[in-house]
């Protein structure tokens, strides 16, 4: 699961067909050679694949490898994007728990992208479900 997590090809697979993300050929592992607060890359969200609608510079705070990664980065429509990503890996299978922090640069569009990030993250547990089974649920109830 955790290699799914951290590679492009899993990032676009659990948000398709919604969007995709662009990332630099010949990285499997977003968190490979990290250094804390040094942008990875500027990744643009496409939606459908096709139309960009939004871009993130990719910096991770934090990484435990195989555990969790603590995302904190820019996005043009967002001045802090924080994504926490725990993997917990059990016996019977794993869960995966996302927690997201943002503040917009327009301040009172705050609820649309509330409403907007849960839709995006049910969608990605949805699929993470489709890919892996049940064993993929959360237990905080994003599906």
């Amino acid at each position: 699961m955790w290699r799914h997590a951290v590679s492009p090809t899993g990032v676009n697979r659990e948000l398709r067909p919604l969007l995709r993300m662009t990332f630099p050929s010949g990285i499997s592992d977003l968190t490979a050679g990290w250094r804390p607060g040094e942008r990875l890359c500027r990744s643009w969200l496409l939606v459908a694949g096709l139309l960009p609608v939004e871009f993130d510079d990719v910096v991770f705070a934090d990484v435990e490898p195989g555990r969790r990664f603590l995302e904190r980065s820019s996005l043009f429509t967002q001045r802090v994007w924080e994504h926490e990503r725990v993997v917990e890996t059990f016996s019977s299978g794993c869960r995966v728990t996302d927690r997201v922090r943002f503040l917009p640069r327009l301040p009172w569009l705050d609820s649309l992208f509330g409403l907007l990030f849960k839709a995006i993250f049910r969608l990605r547990h949805r699929n993470l479900r489709g890919l892996f089974g049940e064993a993929a649920r959360t237990l905080d109830g994003a599906e």
